[in-house]
């Protein structure tokens, strides 16, 4: 597979498109210390995964309408923390290279709707399609979210480019069949140091016929 036969794009939200890891950070932390576990244990598998299935994780004591209630408590502490929420490095420039080429994309968040909008809304990103926890039944790392974000841009999974800063989220876009694309070191398909060589790969694939674009080059 080469980046010239991509034909669609799905980005993940948090860490990807969107630096909130620090607000992230901040709530898991907070709501760490209210429900008595360890912090750490808790930052070390929440990145990228759906609040119900880390409460699930941390929590398996807990009554089903117990652990809801402490999802829910987790995102409330999310949702007015945006002091240095802010869009990526090359975050836009990557943006602006799809729409300029007339190249769908996505997002594909474990945020709910209500945060995915406010913090996306603080980035300066507008998804022409946005794919939130609350439009699946199974949170990353199941396929769910990328199928149905494919579906929706009426793109094959196989021709589709995951971008994603987190392993469940990489193992989500793979079980999707798609390609995957890395960042923050962690082995995908295409391992990226920013979103602005992304920009570069998608440029140069699309726009010349120069032989960079294979997909394991780099």
């Amino acid at each position: 597979m080469e980046i010239r036969d991509i034909r669609a794009v799905l980005f993940d939200m948090d860490g990807t498109l969107v630096d909130s890891d620090a607000a992230v950070e901040r709530a898991w932390t907070v709501w760490s210390a209210e429900y008595g576990v360890l912090a750490a244990d808790v930052l070390a598998i929440a990145h990228g995964s759906p609040a119900e299935s880390t409460v699930d994780r941390i929590c398996p004591d807990l009554s089903v309408d117990e652990r809801a209630a402490a999802a829910v408590r987790q995102l409330e502490l999310q949702y007015d923390d945006l002091s240095d929420v802010r869009a990526t490095p090359g975050a836009l420039e990557v943006l602006d290279v799809l729409d300029r080429l007339g190249r769908p994309w996505a997002i594909v968040t474990s945020a709910d709707n209500r945060l995915a909008k406010v913090r996306l809304a603080v980035a300066g990103i507008e998804p022409p399609v946005l794919v939130t926890v609350e439009d699946i039944s199974r949170g990353k790392p199941d396929p769910e979210g990328y199928l149905h974000a494919a579906s929706l841009l009426g793109v094959p999974p196989q021709q589709c480019l995951v971008v994603e800063d987190a392993a469940v989220g990489l193992a989500a876009g793979h079980a999707a069949g798609a390609v995957t694309a890395g960042l923050k070191g962690l082995p995908a398909d295409i391992q990226l140091t920013d979103l602005h060589q992304l920009a570069e790969l998608l440029t140069t694939a699309w726009t010349e016929d120069s032989g960079v674009s294979d997909l394991t080059a780099g």
